[in-house]
This record gives structure tokens, C-alpha cells and sequence, in this order.
């Protein structure tokens, strides 16, 4: 399969090299951007870049067969886990240790084929949503329909939009929900500081509800104006791992991630996008399938405070994944 790189009517392709080198996102070409939630990063330059190409890369995808998964999904937290963990988490809020942590867990199977590129056109018509991407390359496959952006750049000015507060309807939005967003929008700010000139961090949008397919979000936006010279690496530096799917405060809840989950998130949760020059595109990769060594995966996770219900939090990664799910294990 052809490597290639697609977002939003942005069409990548003939490959040129792969590097894990960002001083090199400087040098003014197209380079499409794969940083996991561990930081092993991976950028690849395509020489043909096109824009307005949705129907004719939506007709090359469905092209494409797919093979729905045979074998049994593995959870990397059992249910039983899962919520031990939830109550981890909270001993450690009640001990001062964190405020709030992202509780995550990998679900996996045996990859049905090489490439997720025919899953694509079913996220479309299935779970649409703002930052549908497919990246192909050597080795690795992403699909992902992530709603969240990390960042996007034009110039100097940067913006993040972090979710927190997931449910199925308006109405079932708890005030925990509230809060931890408002958390979370804290972090982002602390995290621009370090970039931004000071005095322009700004929130334009704070708890504003969007609807997704099967769920509703909270999402807020944190502006800045970056510091003259700021390269890309700084700003990855900055902002990864994202604040959302961290924890608050972020260096704390790093290290409580790594005491209780059982596997590397990898690309989930880390960044998927493009970079040009100075203008870029971000999101955070989560709703996010990938293949590698033969493995299909998919992550889903939840935040975690002091007023989470164990169960309730489970309940909340199976709603994550449920849809997603029901597209890829259709015939």
C-alpha cells in the first residue's frame, strides 16, 4: 500500500523520507507528524501535497476491502482492574498526590490486514468528525477520528480546543464533568505560558457543549501568541503530553500513569497532523485505531477526580469505544 497522509481535503503522497528529527519541520516543507503519548516521534515528507481532494481520496479509500477482525478483543484493564485503578486514583487525589489523572486502557486483537485505509470511508459515514485522518506508512497504520485539536498554528498565533466532560446527552453531563474541564483549561494555560508572549493567553470559549456522534463534550479554547522564534520542537516540548489526556498537575499524574497502566499508549493520546513552516495542524489521538506488528489497537480512557464513580468511569471508555467498535466489526 501506498504511504500517504489525508485530513480535511489535504491529500499527502510520494514519500520521501521519514525522520524523528523536528529541527528538520523548519525547513518550510510539508511534513505530516506522528508523536506518541511516550514521545517517540516520527515525521514523513511527501513531495505531492493537494488540497480540495475529499472525493477523489474517499473514492481511492472505498477502493479499498475491508476485513473486520475475527479474533477476541484483550483489554490491557480487566473491568476489575479498570475500577481498582479508578480507586488508585482516587486515594492518591484524597493523599494531594494529583488533583485529576486520565485513566486509560489499550484494547487489541490480530490485525485482519496490513492498512486501516478502507476503514476510512466508514468513519466518514459513521463517526464523522473534525480531525478524520488517515496516515499510512512503512510499518504503521493509523485511522483515526479524533475530536480533539492539540494545535493549530498560523504564524505566531496558536490555539488548543482540550475536551473534558463526556456523555451521552446534555442532561447526564455532571458538574465533575464541569470542573475538570475548567482543571484541564488551567493546565493548557500553564502550558502556553512557557511559549507565549506574556499577557496574550487568552480563553475565548470555556464549557461549550458539542455533539458528537453518540456522545456530547465539553470543549474549551486557550489562545496564545507564541514568542518570536519558537520552533516546533519547543512547541511539542510545551504541550505533550496534552494536558486532557494527562492530568492536572501534569508531572504528578505522568508518573501515576505509569504506576498503574499495564501498556504504552503509543499513538494514542499522542499528536497526529502536519506541519508547514510556520502553520500547523494537531489533533490529539484519541477515537484512534492503529496497526503495528501485526496488532490492531484502539485506546479509550477517562478522566479521573475525586467525585469519579468507578463504575461510572467504565462505563464511560466503553461509550468511547462502542460506536467505533461497531464500525470496524461490521461485515
Amino acid at each position: 500500500m501506498e504511504s500517504g497522509f489525508y485530513r480535511q481535503g489535504l491529500w499527502a503522497r510520494e514519500l520521501v523520507e521519514i525522520t524523528d528529527d523536528a529541527s528538520r519541520l523548519e525547513d518550510g516543507n510539508f511534513w505530516a507528524v506522528l508523536i506518541t503519548y511516550e514521545g517517540a516521534q516520527r515525521f514523513a515528507r511527501f513531495a505531492d501535497v493537494r488540497h480540495q481532494q475529499f472525493g477523489e481520496f474517499l473514492e481511492y479509500a472505498s477502493a479499498q476491502q475491508w476485513h473486520r477482525p475475527t479474533h477476541e478483543w484483550s483489554s490491557s484493564l480487566s473491568h476489575d482492574e479498570y475500577l481498582a485503578a479508578v480507586v488508585a486514583v482516587r486515594k492518591a487525589i484524597e493523599q494531594g498526590d494529583v488533583y485529576q489523572m486520565n485513566l486509560c486502557r489499550i484494547l487489541a486483537t490480530k490485525a485482519p490486514q496490513r492498512e486501516l485505509l478502507a476503514l476510512f470511508p466508514r468513519l466518514v459515514h459513521g463517526n464523522p468528525a473534525p480531525f478524520l485522518t488517515s496516515f499510512e506508512l512503512p510499518e504503521l497504520s493509523i485511522a483515526s477520528a479524533s475530536p480533539e485539536l492539540l494545535v493549530r498554528r498560523e504564524g505566531d498565533l496558536i490555539i488548543s480546543s482540550p475536551i473534558k466532560g463526556t456523555a451521552k446527552t446534555r442532561g447526564e453531563l455532571l458538574e465533575k464533568d464541569r470542573a475538570e474541564n475548567v482543571m484541564i483549561v488551567d493546565l493548557v494555560r500553564h502550558d502556553f505560558g512557557s511559549i507565549c508572549k506574556t499577557g496574550t493567553i487568552t480563553t475565548p470559549r470555556l464549557l461549550d457543549l458539542e455533539e458528537h456522534p453518540g456522545l456530547v463534550h465539553l470543549v474549551s479554547d486557550v489562545q496564545g501568541n507564541l514568542e518570536v522564534g519558537t520552533r516546533w520542537s519547543e512547541i511539542f516540548r510545551a504541550l505533550l503530553p496534552a494536558g486532557s489526556i494527562s492530568g492536572a498537575p501534569k508531572s504528578s499524574a505522568l508518573q501515576l500513569i505509569n504506576t498503574i497502566e499495564k501498556s504504552d499508549r503509543g499513538p494514542y493520546c499522542g499528536a497526529i497532523g502536519w506541519v508547514q513552516g510556520d502553520r500547523g495542524e494537531l489533533a490529539v489521538g484519541i477515537r484512534t485505531f492503529w496497526i503495528e506488528n501485526e496488532v490492531l489497537k484502539f485506546g479509550t480512557g477517562a478522566g479521573i477526580t475525586w467525585g469519579s464513580d468507578p463504575q461510572l468511569e467504565w462505563v464511560e471508555t466503553e461509550l468511547k469505544a462502542h460506536r467505533l467498535l461497531s464500525l470496524i466489526n461490521q461485515p
